[in-house]
Formats: structure tokens, C-alpha cells, sequence
């Protein structure tokens, strides 16, 4: 089986389940799992940040994040596809009772700088308070530029914003863009990293920051009954895929550039090669053609989403072998 709908479907790898059958495990909720708590110190530790907390899901980190920045009538300004703002079930404003100030972005993900200097409200009472600027990295599979994240990390600390980033794949950022993680994250106030993505762990999230962001995260987790028990059991899993699955996001990449060239020029669908940084690619179809298409493939134990726009997303468990059947499969299917 060939699953390209997202990253989020990886399985845990042998090595992962023989360390999450061994785990050492405790009571998180009173801090006493120590494999949650080597976790916890690895994630603070690689991202250049004093603390970290283990969420369930990047969901959860991103509503921790806002809500340790934001106070009951307070702004956070996001970009307007962002995934804290657009597929998160309105969190920060149900939960958190949070405005979202949402901005238009550019198909890289950035926001110009000048729209959000204006989205700045004055002090003022008719206005909510501006608390927060939120950014995301990757998005849509692109990651934002390091000279980017500069100048806007300079703007918030400029205007007394605290700066929080939905880095669900900043570790694809990172490999993508040459840098180190901690190059990127530690402009920021707090950070969500996603663990169950192209990383390849089973479940969870890590929210790293200062320590009075996750002191104060670490209490909201339990107001959202986040608190969980002997969760070094998944943790431990979370652990091997820092120490042994960054690097490899590379192959992830490069699996879907040879996609995105083995698909260019098919006549009936069109993808943009230019366009693919990471480990997506974006392919349009008609409505009718894209549904055809996914029981085509179907029958061929290959799984895509939904169209006309269709995400076709690399990770851990595709090798070349499944980029070339899926390559193969897609031409057979507009040859006929």
C-alpha cells in the first residue's frame, strides 16, 4: 500500500516498537515518566530553547502556544491559510476567547511584513489588544526563507509582540534551507513541532520555549485535559525518531521532486516543479478527472486524496520503488 495523503500515516518503525515495548515509564501528569521527560529535555536542548512540553497533537501545541501568549480578548495576527487558523476548529477564539487578525499570504507562506506593522491595533479600548504574531514553517511544503523569519522575529520584538511559530515540519524547513533547527526556532517565543509527521513517531507533539511559556502551557494542558499518564510508552518512540529521523527527511524531499518531474507534462494534469521544496506536491485536475484518478489508483493499492487539487505528500514508509509505481500508475491512467 502506497498512502500519499499525508505524512500523519507513518507507522511506528521495528526499532521504534522494540524501545516502546521497553520503555521506562511514570505518571507524567506528575512529571515522574522519565522517558517523557528525556523527550522533553532533547526537544528544548535541539531547538536552542529553555523548556519543552509533550502534547498529544500539533493541534493542542499550537492552542497552548497562542494561549500561554494571549490573554480573554487579545489578537493574535496569523496568516490567512495557516493551519492554526484555517483547520485547527476555531480553538484560540472557542477555548481561549482569542481573536484571530488573519492576513493574506504569499504562495510561500510569508504575509508582507508592512500589512502586519498596520494590522498592529493602538492602544485603544474599541480595539482588541495585538498580542501575538503567529507564522508557520512549512507551509504547503515550502518553507519560509531564514531572512524572512529574521525580519519578522526583529517586528515583533519591535512592536512588543510575542512571536509564536506552527512548526508542525520546521524540521523539513531546516533540512530544506541548510540550516540548523535552532537556527530557525530560537527567534521564537514558542514553537509546536510535530512528532507524528514526516518524524515518524506514532502520536504527539512537542511545544518548546522559555520556561514561562511552558509553565504556563503545562497548566492550560491540563484545563484542556491534555494531562496524560504513562505516555513514555509513545515517547520512547518520539526519542529514536529525533535521534534517527531528521537527516532522512531529505530522501523525503528528493522522492517528491522525482514525483513532481515524473508526473510534468501529463496531459490532463498539472503540477508546478518549481513549486516543490519539501515533501509536497500540489497537483490540478477537473473535478471529474481527479475522482476517476483516485479509483484508478485505488485498485493499484495506492491511496490519494481528494481533488481537483490534489496533496500528494513523501514520507518514511514510500521509498523510490513506490514513487515510480505511483509515477507509472498516474501515466498509465492519462494514457488511455
Amino acid at each position: 500500500m502506497i498512502d500519499l495523503r499525508s505524512d500523519t500515516v507513518t507507522r511506528p518503525t521495528a526499532a521504534m516498537r522494540t524501545l516502546m515495548a521497553d520503555a521506562e515509564v511514570g505518571d507524567d501528569v506528575y512529571g515522574e515518566d522519565p522517558t517523557v521527560n528525556e523527550l522533553e529535555a532533547k526537544a528544548a536542548a535541539m531547538t536552542g530553547h529553555e523548556a519543552a512540553l509533550y502534547v498529544s497533537s500539533g493541534t493542542q501545541g499550537n492552542l497552548l502556544g497562542i494561549m500561554s501568549h494571549c490573554g480573554r480578548g487579545d489578537e493574535y495576527i496569523v496568516g490567512q491559510h495557516a493551519h492554526a487558523y484555517k483547520s485547527e476548529g476555531g480553538g484560540a477564539a472557542v477555548l481561549g476567547s482569542i481573536q484571530p487578525q488573519p492576513l493574506e499570504q504569499r504562495p510561500d507562506g510569508t504575509f508582507d511584513l508592512d500589512d502586519v506593522r498596520k494590522a498592529i491595533k493602538p492602544d485603544d479600548s474599541h480595539y482588541a489588544r495585538t498580542a501575538l504574531l503567529a507564522l508557520e514553517n512549512t507551509t504547503q511544503g515550502r518553507a519560509l526563507p531564514p531572512r524572512y523569519v529574521e525580519e519578522a522575529a526583529a517586528l515583533a520584538r519591535e512592536h512588543g509582540l510575542g512571536l509564536h511559530l506552527d512548526g508542525a515540519r520546521v524540521f523539513n524547513a531546516a533540512v530544506k534551507t541548510g540550516v540548523s533547527v535552532d537556527a530557525i526556532t530560537r527567534q521564537f517565543d514558542t514553537v509546536s513541532i510535530c512528532l507524528s509527521k514526516g518524524l515518524g513517531a506514532p502520536m504527539g507533539s512537542v511545544l518548546v520555549g522559555r520556561a514561562s511559556f511552558i509553565n504556563t502551557a503545562r497548566r492550560l494542558r491540563k484545563m484542556v485535559g491534555g494531562g496524560m499518564r504513562q505516555i513514555g510508552i509513545v515517547a520512547a518512540a518520539a526519542v529514536y525518531a529525533l535521534d534517527h529521523h531528521v537527516e532522512r527527511l531529505a530522501d523525503d524531499h528528493s522522492n517528491a521532486k522525482r514525483l513532481a518531474d515524473g508526473l510534468h507534462g501529463l496531459n490532463g494534469l498539472s503540477v508546478d516543479t518549481s513549486m516543490v521544496q519539501t515533501n509536497m506536491v500540489f497537483v490540478d485536475t477537473d473535478p471529474d478527472t481527479a475522482s476517476a484518478l483516485k479509483s484508478h489508483l485505488a485498485n493499484q493499492q495506492i491511496i490519494i486524496g481528494k481533488g481537483p487539487r490534489i496533496r500528494l505528500v513523501t514520507h518514511l514508509d514510500i521509498d523510490r520503488d513506490g514513487i515510480d509505481r505511483t509515477v507509472a500508475a498516474m501515466r498509465e491512467f492519462f494514457s488511455a
